[in-house]
């Protein structure tokens, strides 16, 4: 059996986008949880969303757990041999409070690949696949979100394009999300049912795509 660790936010954690009494999706609901009733018992999905997660930053509000950096490390280790990790983050970076440009946000993703590519957490201790996600772009309304947001509209239909430019640098798989989805009109960024739905199927075809040869097969 092959393993993907998805390391993401609230898109990740499948937070909802209408109330629910837990504000998340089920587990076959959510995009990590297509993956795997897609690949079936071949891959181990691991799921770890946090809501209001970011790239490489603490948040000066909901707190420094939110640092996609800090969690990434100790969250590699527990999970290894991982044959593919997944990162999919940036949209809380987009938040005003933090003032990034795109690039400077795809720069954050760069340096969770750097983190990645350090540990000897693959298979036979090489380093995992590694795909990085650009989120979709924000709507152009945001509504009760517009001034923790503002001004990511233009900034978030920038991020596909940078994370590229980094996946390039850094020889590591890319998608982009806002190929299939799109951010829900109900609040403006998550992602409603479909777009799990969606985002899942497209990214198990892109898993499917990278091609595991022998020479990746994990050691008996």
């Amino acid at each position: 059996m092959r393993s993907v660790l998805c390391y993401g936010d609230s898109n990740t954690y499948g937070q909802t986008t209408a109330n629910r009494p837990d504000d998340r999706y089920p587990h076959d609901v959510r995009w990590p949880g297509i993956v795997r009733a897609i690949l079936g018992d071949r891959w181990l999905v691991i799921e770890e969303g946090l809501s209001g997660r970011t790239t490489v930053s603490d948040d000066p509000i909901e707190g420094a757990e939110k640092n996609g950096r800090t969690y990434l490390k100790p969250c590699i280790m527990s999970h290894k041999p991982l044959d593919l990790v997944i990162v999919m983050l940036g949209t809380n970076d987009l938040k005003i409070r933090f003032n990034k440009t795109a690039g400077e946000i795809a720069m954050g993703v760069g340096a969770l690949v750097s983190d990645i590519k350090a540990l000897p957490a693959g298979i036979n201790g090489k380093v995992p696949e590694i795909m990085i996600v650009a989120p979709p772009p924000t709507a152009m309304e945001l509504k009760e979100w517009s001034g923790v947001f503002m001004g990511a509209q233009e900034k978030s239909r920038a991020l596909a394009a940078e994370y590229e430019r980094i996946a390039e640098a850094q020889e590591v798989h890319f998608f982009d999300a806002g190929l299939v989805v799109s951010s829900s009109d109900a609040d403006g960024f998550h992602l409603d049912a479909a777009a799990h739905a969606a985002l899942g199927k497209a990214i198990a075809e892109e898993i499917e795509a990278i091609g595991w040869g022998e020479e990746r097969a994990r050691a008996s």
